[in-house]
């Protein structure tokens, strides 16, 4: 998945949430493969928790800017 920020940015909340779920899901089968021995590639557990806290960090940047557009 590996997407950068800039492209996050363009994504609405609605896909930005879905996709975080897909992580968090994505992260929980790679613990269960860790656990069973059946993982193949440990690094890919870290690039899945690089994405989902970079798309967590956008998702927290737009509610923090949506009140501040609603008092403008």
């Amino acid at each position: 998945m590996a997407t950068t920020a800039k492209e996050l940015h363009e994504l609405s909340l609605e896909d930005l949430n879905r996709r975080a779920d897909e992580l968090r899901s994505t992260l929980f089968q790679d613990q269960l493969k860790l656990k069973t021995g059946a993982l193949d590639n440990p690094a890919e557990r870290t690039i899945h928790k690089r994405d989902l806290a970079r798309i967590m960090t956008v998702i927290t940047q737009k509610q923090a800017k949506k009140p501040a557009e609603k008092k403008s």
